[in-house]
């Protein structure tokens, strides 16, 4: 990891256990943990263990995390049965886009019928 800020956000302190997290998947790129704060049955989320604050700051080399992030998520949701009724996959960017945490991640949420979104609050 670098010495970005981003190191210090509460998915940097999960990466280097220094917090407690449900882990439920780990490869040398990426790490993925239930949300303490579940907005559906089953909300998990995917995080690169390199620091990006941003999908505004992702390079064109780190491109690929995201693809990785995505597989990863469908992969989870195909092996713990969610995938035949379906889930929704959610990267939020800056403010207004949702973001509190300032490492880019991937949300999956399943285990209900979802409503829609997208309308302004």
């Amino acid at each position: 990891m670098s010495d970005n800020a981003t190191d210090d956000t509460i998915f940097g302190k999960i990466i280097r256990r220094e917090i407690p997290a449900d882990i439920v998947y780990e490869d040398d790129d990426l790490i993925a943990f239930r949300d303490i704060s579940p907005q559906a049955p089953v909300h998990v989320l995917f995080v690169p263990k390199t620091p990006i604050a941003t999908l505004d700051a992702l390079s064109p080399d780190q491109a690929s995390l995201v693809g990785r992030l995505v597989h990863a998520a469908a992969a989870y949701a195909r092996r713990e049965g969610l995938a035949e009724d379906g889930y929704r996959v959610v990267m939020n960017c800056n403010g207004h886009g949702g973001q509190t945490v300032f490492q880019i991640h991937l949300h999956l949420l399943a285990g209900a019928q979802l409503g829609r979104f997208g309308t302004p609050a």
